[in-house]
């Protein structure tokens, strides 16, 4: 076995849930849930005094609140001076991304003990809204600078995406699922079933997760059933399908090397071994992608993750997928060649355990961290960014690997191979590549988005206009158990202004 000093494992985790009732009293920004997370983790390892000595601090961007400089801010609060500190741009991938960079570190003699972090407080920020309560002056929270984090626009994507409205996750995701169960011959009820089963399987973990948000099974008839509480927001997702943003949580993972995992007196049945993983982005334009049926970025960090271990997917015994939506788990699936029933998270998703906006992979991390702590095996950690964009992946072990870290943490750049021609939208016959619609709070269809091919076979991007109802109806699916199959249909468009009008 390679010298311990290089041998990255992890030593104490900890999560937590804060605040699920959203009162006003309990509000706590989520500074203070980290840190609550980091005294969970150091007490895990046994070792309460350990974040002291980090050498590394890396902390997820946090979207409900802003800071100058949160891993200052936690550097300070648990007395510790490191030399690397990062706080990173959004994207659900960093989690991941971050747990294999620190080990790489250690790995390389670079650090010694690194603390990870991150949480929100969506639900305390929404409470103390609603109640005109100023967090600053009334609740005390940091104020430098304070308020919600700042958002680049553009990070929804570039000029094409939004003028289509393709710019929130809600809409874009389903495109990926609507073209997915296409290629496969599903139907939309069929396609429906699975991600039900998936969410299902998801929220019988998220049952038994002390910090999930919601820690109650659920059917998957439940799920996939429309109902004024469980509303449609996307085809084909209800809002049980759609990641839960509205939470507070907190989440921390202390790593160290073996050797100083041994030095401070950490238990051996307490270590996790970090063998190292993989990561590859492609174009963040969605619309200048080759399609809107597969990953190629997943499949590539799944691929160098695996191959760099020398195992496979039916070595996995455990696996934690990304789930904003359902359409990301079916994609992992099907990368790895899983079989429709496999287990595909071990922490609760993002519905039902809670979508922490940039950090759920932390939990997920946690999660793994103690299942494998009981259940010795090989996990798979898996890392989702951006519009199916930005992907990493990490093998997590009861047991070292032979030759220590093999894991590579920069992320590889997968080109476009087959991308059409982008054109501005145009009137005329056109055949549907995928589309949605966005259903309005009354249950009934609002606002449709088409991504089309012309006979040509370039590739254009548009929306109807608010109140047009009737373009909306013609991209609808319609209601559940009769669904009828959007994309692959030919339907006729007229551009107005900046919208267009669609009719079958």
């Amino acid at each position: 076995m390679p010298d311990p000093r290089h041998i990255p494992v992890i030593v104490g985790v900890g999560q937590l849930r804060h605040n699920r009732e959203r009162t006003v009293a309990d509000a706590r920004e989520p500074l203070e849930l980290m840190l609550d997370a980091v005294a969970l983790a150091a007490a895990d390892a046994g070792v309460p005094q350990l974040p002291a000595h980090a050498d590394s601090i890396d902390v997820v961007n946090v979207v409900s609140w802003s800071y100058d400089d949160l891993p200052g801010l936690v550097a300070q609060r648990v007395g510790a001076d490191p030399q690397h500190r990062q706080y990173t741009p959004v994207g659900g991938q960093w989690p991941a991304r971050l747990l294999d960079a620190a080990a790489a570190r250690i790995a390389a003699g670079e650090s010694t003990i690194a603390l990870l972090v991150g949480g929100e407080a969506q639900s305390s920020t929404g409470a103390l809204a609603k109640a005109g309560v100023d967090p600053v002056q009334d609740c005390g929270w940091s104020a430098a600078p304070g308020g919600p984090a700042a958002f680049d626009p553009e990070l929804l994507g570039g000029p094409e995406n939004q003028a289509a409205g393709l710019i929130l996750p809600t809409r874009v995701y389903p495109l990926f699922d609507n073209a997915l169960s296409h290629q496969l011959g599903q139907s939309p009820d069929e396609a429906t079933a699975w991600s039900a089963e998936i969410y299902a399987a998801f929220s019988a973990e998220a049952a038994a997760n002390p910090a999930a948000w919601n820690p109650v099974q659920r059917s998957a008839e439940d799920i996939a059933t429309v109902t004024p509480g469980n509303r449609m927001i996307s085809e084909p997702y209800p809002l049980s399908m759609n990641a839960n943003p509205q939470v507070d949580q907190g989440a921390a993972v202390i790593m160290t090397s073996l050797a100083a995992a041994r030095e401070h007196g950490v238990a051996e049945d307490k270590l996790v071994y970090v063998w190292g993983g993989a990561g590859a982005d492609q174009a963040e334009e969605h619309l200048r992608r080759d399609g809107f049926t597969d990953s190629p970025a997943m499949a590539a960090a799944f691929e160098r993750t695996l191959s760099q271990a020398g195992v496979h997917a039916d070595d996995l015994d455990i696996v934690d997928i990304y789930s904003c939506f359902p359409v990301v788990p079916k994609l992992a699936s099907i990368a790895l060649d899983l079989p429709r029933d496999a287990s595909l998270s071990v922490t609760g998703g993002h519905s039902a355990f809670g979508g922490p906006m940039n950090t759920y992979t932390l939990f997920a991390a946690v999660s793994i961290t103690q299942r494998l702590r009981t259940e010795p095996g090989l996990a798979l950690l898996h890392g989702n960014g951006g519009f199916v964009t930005y992907q990493h992946a990490v093998l997590l072990s009861d047991a070292p690997h032979a030759q220590g870290y093999v894991g590579n943490p920069e992320p590889v750049r997968i080109e476009s191979a087959n991308a059409p021609a982008i054109i501005a939208p145009v009137s005329g016959t056109v055949t549907v590549e995928t589309a949605t619609v966005e259903h309005g709070r009354d249950g009934k269809p609002a606002t449709g988005f088409l991504v089309a091919r012309t006979a040509d076979g370039a590739r254009f991007a548009a929306q109807t206009a608010p109140g047009d109802t009737a373009s909306a109806e013609a991209l609808s699916m319609g209601e559940p158990g009769e669904r009828r199959e959007v994309v692959g249909r030919t339907v006729t468009v007229e551009v107005d202004g900046a919208h267009v009008r669609i009719s079958s």
